[in-house]
């Protein structure tokens, strides 16, 4: 029968698509229900059966037999004249069932219904897929690289799916081949022109999360659970974590012996460094540990505008901010303060004085400010003690600029260094006014003594010898 090879063909559809039986025969049923529609302008009166085990398909069409001379509807109503012809044994008020050959409906019905079968069977497939994927966000798992592009690479799954990852979710340094392995985090499933994308993900934190949790059975079993993770991909990460038993160290468990757990990890995200910080409800406390591996001599908090100062070594201030501020940018991110670091120069340096940049901006531009101190650089002794090279590296201002900074500030200090040698030493004339004025004093005994001597010498004779 026409019938049986067509269903043939669509038994192409169910094993190609992997859709299973129910689905495949109500989806059948569906599109034969629509040509019945088209051609007769009901179904009401027609039944399709689809066998699921043989794949056969058939249309039964249901009509009342009635007198010749009272038909109404042809589609639900059949004469009785016609119906003896097919079964003379029928009569008045019987139902006549006929089968309807899949021939009839014309080789373009048949075309447009298989057509019609291939969207509905694809659209069955993307909503299984999302909703395959949707429920696994969050989990990691395997792909191998088929395509390669600009901004993000073609991935398959073991059932063949397609999976992407953007640019943006690849690690920096991040080099892949066709046919490589790849593992990633599943970031989320969207629509792009009515088409399901998987978008994977390695910078996202779930990833490390879930490295941690293959690499550490403690993490895996629930006696240490991960509070927080911050990332700068591919160069640095704060992972916080907590222990629910006193006898398990945190760190340490994650960490491994010598490093065993971590260095897998590490490798995995291209020699990514990983801060593992002991949790803590206490915030100043936490924040200390955030700013490893720097040594801090004291923090002043400000929890209503969750701010803090952070006050260390001049040798430490660099250790603190990392390399173009990645380390305070990931511990305010951890913490969820705003951190400022300042040199603590009451007690290091032994400096008197030093400015704010902000009381600069009059020479200064706001927004060069800013950058210096987005780095930490907030007053004028922490960018006059670095050089311009390092401040250019730190930075993203121009060498230039820097110089130009810098020469505002020297100016301001020498100003400042000159007014204090001027308050506290006397000035040329004040030295020399006492000294003119003793010299002056000598100057009248030795003309006084003088005037005596020559008085004495001059004196006549005949004096002496009235004296006498």
């Amino acid at each position: 029968m026409a019938s049986i090879n067509l269903i043939d063909s669509f038994q192409d559809f169910k094993e190609a698509e992997n859709i299973d039986r129910p689905t495949l025969m109500r989806v059948l049923e569906d599109v034969f229900k629509t040509l019945l529609r088209k051609k007769y302008g009901s179904d009401e009166n027609f039944d399709v059966i689809v066998n699921d085990q043989t794949g056969d398909l058939e249309i039964f069409r249901r009509r009342e037999i009635v007198e010749d001379d009272l038909l109404e509807d042809e589609n639900a109503q059949v004469t009785l004249t016609a119906a003896t012809k097919i079964e003379p044994d029928y009569s008045v008020g019987e139902e006549l069932y006929e089968e309807v050959d899949v021939l009839d409906f014309g080789r373009r019905a048949i075309l447009a219904a298989k057509q019609t079968l291939a969207a509905r069977i694809g659209d069955l497939k993307k909503n299984a897929l999302v909703k395959k994927y949707a429920d696994r966000i969050g989990e990691i798992m395997n792909g191998e690289v088929y395509q390669i592009w600009k901004k993000e690479i073609l991935l398959l799954d073991d059932e063949g799916n397609e999976l992407i990852m953007p640019k943006t979710e690849q690690i920096p340094v991040d080099f892949f081949k066709k046919g490589e392995s790849v593992r990633a985090v599943i970031k989320k499933v969207e629509m792009r022109n009515n088409n399901p994308v998987i978008i994977l993900s390695r910078t996202h934190p779930d990833f490390l999360a879930k490295l941690l949790e293959i690499e550490v059975p403690e993490i895996m079993d629930g006696l240490i659970t991960v509070k927080k993770i911050v990332r700068e991909p591919g160069e640095r990460a704060k992972v916080a974590v907590e222990s629910y038993d006193d006898r398990i160290d945190p760190v340490g468990a994650c960490v491994g012996m010598k490093g065993s757990r971590i260095h897998g990890i590490v490798r995995e995200l291209r020699n990514e460094n990983i801060d593992i910080i002991n949790y803590t409800s206490n915030v100043e406390l936490l924040i200390q540990r955030s700013l490893t591996p720097a040594k801090i001599n004291r923090i002043e908090m400000n929890t209503e505008k969750m701010k803090a100062d952070v006050f260390l070594e001049p040798d430490q201030v660099s250790l603190a901010i990392g390399k173009k501020g990645m380390n305070i940018k990931l511990a305010q991110e951890l913490t969820g303060y705003s951190i400022d670091v300042f040199r603590d120069v009451q007690e290091s340096t032994g400096a008197e004085y030093d400015y704010d940049l902000e009381e600069f901006s009059d020479e200064i531009e706001g927004w060069i400010i800013e950058e210096f101190k987005r780095v930490g650089y907030d007053t004028a002794l922490s960018v006059l003690e670095h050089s311009v090279d390092e401040l250019v590296r730190r930075t993203d201002l121009e060498e230039v600029t820097i110089r130009d900074v810098q020469r505002i500030l020297k100016i301001e200090f020498e100003e400042m260094e000159a007014k204090e040698d001027t308050d506290e030493e006397p000035s040329t004339e004040e030295k020399e006014a006492p000294i003119a004025e003793e010299a002056k004093e000598e100057d009248t005994v030795t003309d006084e003594a003088k005037a005596a001597t020559v008085e004495n010498e001059v004196k006549a004779p005949g004096d002496e010898t009235e004296q006498e």
